[in-house]
């Protein structure tokens, strides 16, 4: 039987002038972008925390430090395809990713298919396997106030068995339900 793991990602990045704003790998037309030091795209990042914890391999600042200046303003999506990378050499496959979209503006509507979309892409797993959503506060904190935009994920992995492995790990039923 595979081993199946899970993980939770969640990231915040303050709004200002000066910066494009990415989501989902989407550059939206917003005049405020997310302040970071890659792209600062927190769907993406919050993705990458879910995987990177289900895997056990640390959280996105240990694998991609701010202070490495080969990730300065690099596409979240390109870190995307380095954990799918990260994933496949300790021998786990994406079985599917939730995630959500905190922000009262922009309002995202018809962009979340497009950013599941990207995503698959990146992490070469098809769309249905991720879901976007995206949700307001109604006005309060940081995201309500439009200082910031936050993100969540869970994302659920399962070991990469061969077809021997899991034949041998299934028990035998022969001659347990004879008929009387």
């Amino acid at each position: 039987m595979p081993e199946i793991r899970v993980g939770y990602g969640f990231d915040a990045h303050r709004l200002v002038e000066g910066r494009k704003l990415v989501i989902g790998g989407i550059e939206i037309d917003f005049p405020l972008g997310l302040k970071g030091h890659s792209d600062a795209d927190v769907l993406s990042h919050a993705v990458i925390d879910a995987l990177l914890g289900a895997a056990r391999l640390g959280d996105i600042g240990e694998n991609f430090p701010p202070t490495d200046p080969k990730y300065e303003d690099i596409s979240s999506l390109s870190l995307l395809e380095l954990v799918k990378i990260k994933l496949a050499n300790t021998g786990y496959q994406i079985s599917n990713i939730d995630a959500t979209v905190i922000c009262d503006k922009p309002v995202l509507g018809d962009l979340k298919e497009l950013m599941a979309q990207n995503m698959a892409a990146e992490l070469e797993i098809d769309p249905w396997q991720i879901s976007v959503k995206a949700t307001t506060t109604e006005g309060l904190g940081f995201t309500g106030e439009g200082k910031g935009i936050a993100a969540s994920a869970i994302a659920l992995i399962t070991e990469v068995v061969s077809e021997e492995e899991e034949e041998e790990a299934e028990p035998g039923y022969e001659g347990e339900y004879e008929d009387e």
